[in-house]
C-alpha cells in the first residue's frame, strides 16, 4: 500500500466525470452541491437514464453484501430469513441485530473471537447512545457488518473451510464470492481493495452492479410460484437474499433508516447503501438504479436514487419524504436538500457531438 507521500498526485483530467445530482439552497442560494453519477436500467439491461460518468470504476462498499451473501448461500449456508437478512446487513447495532449475529455463531460451534471484522460502535445514532450509556465500548459485535462476519464464519465451518484468514482474497471462501460476483454483474472486477471492515473489495461500474441487484430482486418476486405439485417453488441463492432482504429490512439497516423505509414502502424492492455515498434499488421486474455521490455523502443518496426510479416510471409519491430535507436556519425550514434536474443532460460518458 501507498503511503500518502508516495501516492502520485491526481490529474483533474482523470478524475471520473461526475455531474451536480444534488443540492441544497438556503432562503433560494444554492449552498452546496453533490455532484455523483447514476443510471437506471430496464430489465433486459438497457439504459433508461444515465447522468454523469457511470462507467467510471468504483468501489460499491457494503452495497455489495448482498451479492456475498448470495455466494455464501450457494456455498450451503442455511438461515432463518431475518438472519440471512442481516448477512446482507450495515446494521445498526441494536440488540437484534447483535443477538442475530451471535446465534449465527453458536448454531455452528463458532464464537466472536473468530471474527476477523475491525471493531467499532454501533452505528446507529440511537443505538449508539444506549450502548454507550450503558458503558459499552467498540466492539467486533457492534461493528455495522457483524452479521455479515459471523455469516462467512459460518459458512467456512459449514464447508470444512479454514475459518482463520477467512478474509484473505485467496481463500476458498473470498474465491467463491469473487466468481459470484463476475456472474451477476457481468462484468470482471477492475481493481481489488480492502473494504472497512476487512473484507476484499472489488471495484465495478454502475451499471454491473445494477444488473446484480435487478437478478436478485427478480429471483426473489419470480420465487412466489409453485412447483407443479402444488409444493413451494426452490428458491434459488438470489431469490433467498433478496426475499430475506424484503421480508425483514429492519435487520438490513435499521429503525429511522432510509434503506428500510425504502423496503418498506416499496414492495418488491431490494435495496442497499454503501459507505461513500452509494446506493443501489434492484425492482421486482428485474429494473434497477445505482447511485455513486462523488463527495460521499450520505445525505445525497436517496434524493438521486428516486430520481432514477421516476425515470423508470415509479409513483414516488409516497417515497417524497426520503428524497427531501429540509435545510433549516434557527429550528425552520429555510431551504431544501433536493435532486436537480440532472437527467435532462445528457451523460457525460456518453459522446456529444458539438459539430452537430
Amino acid at each position: 500500500m501507498l503511503s500518502p507521500a508516495l501516492s502520485p498526485a491526481l490529474s483533474a483530467a482523470a478524475l471520473p466525470q461526475h455531474t451536480p445530482l444534488v443540492a441544497a439552497t438556503r432562503d433560494g442560494l444554492v449552498e452546496s452541491v453533490h455532484y455523483g453519477s447514476a443510471i437506471a436500467l430496464d430489465a433486459d439491461g438497457t439504459t433508461v437514464a444515465s447522468a454523469g460518468d457511470p462507467l467510471a470504476p468504483f468501489y460499491p462498499r457494503s452495497s455489495l453484501k448482498p451479492l456475498q451473501a448470495v455466494a455464501m448461500v450457494r456455498a450451503g449456508l442455511e438461515l432463518p430469513a431475518e438472519l440471512l437478512a442481516l448477512a446482507a446487513a450495515s446494521h445498526s447495532g441494536g440488540a437484534k441485530h447483535r443477538q442475530g449475529a451471535l446465534r449465527i455463531l453458536e448454531q455452528h460451534g463458532l464464537s466472536v473471537s473468530d471474527f476477523d471484522n475491525s471493531r467499532d460502535l454501533p452505528y446507529g445514532p440511537a443505538e449508539r447512545e444506549e450502548w454507550l450509556r450503558n458503558g459499552g465500548r467498540s466492539t467486533q459485535l457492534t461493528q455495522n457488518c457483524s452479521g455479515k462476519h459471523a455469516a462467512m464464519a459460518a459458512t467456512c465451518a459449514i464447508n470444512g473451510w479454514p475459518v482463520k484468514g477467512y478474509l484473505e482474497p485467496s481463500h476458498p471462501l473470498q474465491r467463491l464470492v469473487a466468481t459470484t460476483v463476475t456472474e451477476l454483474t457481468g462484468e470482471e472486477p477492475l481493481a481489488l481493495s480492502t473494504d472497512g471492515c476487512g473484507t476484499p473489495l472489488y471495484a465495478l461500474t454502475l451499471p454491473g452492479i445494477a444488473r446484480a441487484f435487478g437478478a436478485v430482486a427478480r429471483a426473489a418476486a419470480d420465487s412466489s410460484g409453485r412447483n407443479d405439485d402444488g409444493g413451494p417453488a426452490h428458491l434459488s441463492a438470489e431469490a433467498a437474499v433478496g426475499l430475506a432482504m424484503q421480508q425483514h429490512p429492519d435487520m438490513v439497516a435499521g429503525e429511522g433508516r432510509d434503506v428500510t423505509e425504502l423496503m418498506r414502502l416499496l414492495p418488491g424492492a431490494v435495496a442497499k447503501d454503501g459507505f461513500e455515498g452509494v446506493q443501489l434499488v434492484g425492482l421486482a421486474d428485474g429494473r434497477s438504479a445505482a447511485v455513486k455521490i462523488s463527495d460521499g455523502g450520505d445525505r445525497a443518496r436517496m434524493p438521486a436514487t428516486l430520481k432514477l426510479l421516476e425515470a423508470l416510471g415509479l409513483d414516488t409519491t409516497g417515497l417524497a419524504a426520503l428524497g427531501t430535507a429540509p435545510v433549516l436556519g434557527g429550528g425552520l425550514q429555510v431551504g431544501l436538500l433536493q435532486a436537480t434536474d440532472f437527467l435532462s443532460q445528457p451523460s457525460l460518458s456518453t459522446p456529444v457531438n458539438e459539430a452537430l
